[in-house]
């Protein structure tokens, strides 16, 4: 079994874009992250997200708003910085109040600096293999490790457990593209797919994205298939100072056993996400000095 290290493979990508961002003169490439809330996970992501900007050599704004924040005020500064030309990236930190619509925050966002890969015109060329759009980071960064560690794609059963916009739709979209990692037979399973295990133990490739700890079991997957595990769930762990650990969508100790390729979690997708959002921020400061 070989451990797809995404820690790894994130570092090298990282070291490449500041490489190219040492060479940029003047203004480097800046990223405004918006967070509302307090969220913990939040909280932990965005600083994440703050630190690998500097570490590259970006620059970045985060932008607080309290709970009680109203859509309105939120899409005000959306458009203020979208009309701010030091600012290349704009990423809005999901989850976002129950009382806003996420899809209509994200749209708000211009398409030439979303660089999280969420506005429909993004989506859009997506589905039009239109190499001029952003793609999301996690879709993004599943691809790049599916990659570097030479997992064939052409003409295998890729099975994404889940269905969202953030990570199920596109990262099937990439890998039903034309081209390598591509040319895979895609099938998407959620909550009402029927006889799930069968479907996922049909998968040469199994990417989990569902958000239930350990719900992917030794009994769900084909002896020498790749899984991607996608999930990040909070467990309790009396033992941790913390009070909880971090485990994936993916029963990882039983799973390992049977499968040619895995990512652990943490240190698998989740790094990659992060490098995939400041190769984003990069390619949205060329856009605005083509």
């Amino acid at each position: 079994m070989e451990l797809i290290d995404g820690n790894a493979i994130a570092e090298s990508i990282l070291a490449q874009l500041g490489a190219e961002v040492a060479k940029i003169p003047g203004r480097r490439p800046t990223v405004a992250f918006l967070r509302v809330g307090e969220d913990p996970a939040s909280v932990s992501y965005v600083t994440k997200k703050q630190k690998t900007a500097a570490l590259v050599g970006m620059q970045s704004r985060l932008e607080l708003f309290p709970d009680t924040t109203t859509q309105s005020q939120l899409l005000a500064k959306i458009s203020q910085l979208n009309m701010d030309p030091l600012v290349d990236g704009i990423l809005i930190q999901s989850p976002l109040p129950k009382t806003m619509d996420e899809t209509a925050v994200f749209n708000h966002v211009s398409p030439d600096k979303d660089v999280d890969g969420f506005h429909t015109l993004n989506i859009g060329k997506l589905v039009q293999e239109d190499p001029t759009g952003f793609v999301a980071c996690t879709p993004a960064g599943i691809v790049e490790l599916i990659r570097q560690a030479k997992v064939e794609t052409d003409g295998r059963h890729v099975v994404v457990v889940g269905r969202s916009l953030i990570v199920g739709k596109p990262v099937g979209l990439l890998l039903l593209q034309k081209g390598l990692p591509g040319n895979a037979t895609v099938t998407f399973c959620h909550s009402r797919t029927r006889d799930l295990p069968a479907v996922t133990r049909s998968a040469d490739i199994l990417i989990a994205a569902i958000g239930r700890p350990r719900f992917i079991t030794a009994d769900m997957v084909k002896e020498g298939a790749t899984v991607i595990d996608v999930g990040i769930n909070r467990v309790p762990d009396a033992t941790k100072k913390s009070g909880y650990r971090i485990v994936g969508d993916v029963d990882f100790d039983a799973v390992a056993t049977k499968v040619a390729r895995i990512t652990p979690v943490p240190g698998g997708v989740g790094p990659m996400t992060v490098a995939m959002l400041m190769r984003n921020t990069l390619k949205a400061w060329k856009k605005h000095h083509a």
